[in-house]
Formats: structure tokens, sequence, C-alpha cells
């Protein structure tokens, strides 16, 4: 039986058990043995091939590689959620162009994101309901990928940390589709 199969199974068991919890890690690290088995990358360098640094959001309906044509080594992939350019997406570019030679930002959001459904203050106030204390930290909520994205290009190009800033592009991918289109500066 491919892992493939194997993967197509296990994913149709965690549908029908959709209402369940079960923890993957021990199922993963049997993969990993697959993996590990078959793996070919040995020889990789940690400076990507393509000089490229792609920011995106966690969602797990987005593969960045498969999206984007992408081989193993090619790119560094930074993800949170949104895709939102923060303190900590900066340091990781930072470090990825001083230090990695990355040369080429793209950013990806999506459509149908689950930071569209949710206000930074409403989840703030939940929390602090809930805990009794309020998080320190942005949620970066958004109503409009497209319009975040730009937003996202602009603090790119207004942080001093990022010496290469000729090459950043953003996109949206359409989550029914499987299309990138992309949001020109403006």
């Amino acid at each position: 039986m491919t892992d493939d199969t194997n993967r197509d199974r296990s994913l149709q068991a965690m549908d029908d058990q959709a209402t369940e919890f079960s923890a993957s890690a021990d199922e993963l690290l049997r993969r990993n043995a697959s993996f590990a088995a078959r793996f070919r990358d040995a020889e990789l360098q940690v400076v990507p091939l393509r000089h490229l640094a792609v920011v995106a959001c966690m969602d797990s309906r987005m593969d960045m590689f498969e999206i984007l044509g992408l081989g193993h080594g090619e790119a560094h992939v930074i993800r949170n959620a949104g895709g939102v350019i923060t303190d900590d997406v900066i340091r990781s570019l930072c470090l990825s162009q001083r230090y990695l030679q990355t040369r080429e930002i793209i950013l990806i959001h999506h459509t149908d994101c689950g930071l569209q459904r949710v206000t930074e203050d409403e989840f703030k106030a939940e929390l602090e309901a809930e805990l009794g204390v309020k998080p320190w930290w942005a949620l970066e909520s958004f109503k409009d990928p497209y319009l975040d994205v730009s937003q996202s290009i602009q603090r790119l190009h207004l942080t001093p940390f990022l010496p290469h800033k000729d090459n950043i592009r953003g996109f949206v991918y359409d989550v029914t589709d499987g299309l990138l289109h992309e949001v020109l500066p403006g």
C-alpha cells in the first residue's frame, strides 16, 4: 500500500470522526520513518536556490510548494495566521536577506481566511473574559485580503531592516480555483 493511499485512508477516517480528536504525532512519526528511508535532500544548501522568501498564511488548504511549483531548497517559507507582516516575520526576513542571500519576497494571502471572520476587539475580549488577561499581541484581523496584501507590501517597504526591497510582490490565492491573483502596489 502506498503512502498516498494510507494518507487518503487516514484523512477519510478523520472526516468520519470529525467531532472526535485524536493526536497525530505517532502516525506522523511513522510517516517520517518512511520519508527518511527514501530521503534524497541531504545535499541541499541552507541558502535557497531561488534567493526567494515567501510569506503566507498558515491555512492548511495551502501547500505553498505545490501552489508555486517550488522544489525543496528553492525558497524560505514563513507562515503565520493571515500571512501578516509582524515583527517576527520581519525578524525572519531580515535574517533571510542578510545571512541567507534572499533577494525577493512574495506575499500570499487567500480568500476565505479565518482572520476575516473575527474582529480584534471581540477576540481579545473573549480571551480576557475567559483567562483574566488580554493578549499583548495584535491579532491583525482584516476584511479584505487584497487590501491587507497591499498594506503588508507597504510595511515591508517601510521597515529599515530589509536591505532588498526591489522585488516584493503580493498575491491572493483563491481557495475555490487554485489561482493566484496579483495585488498591484498602490
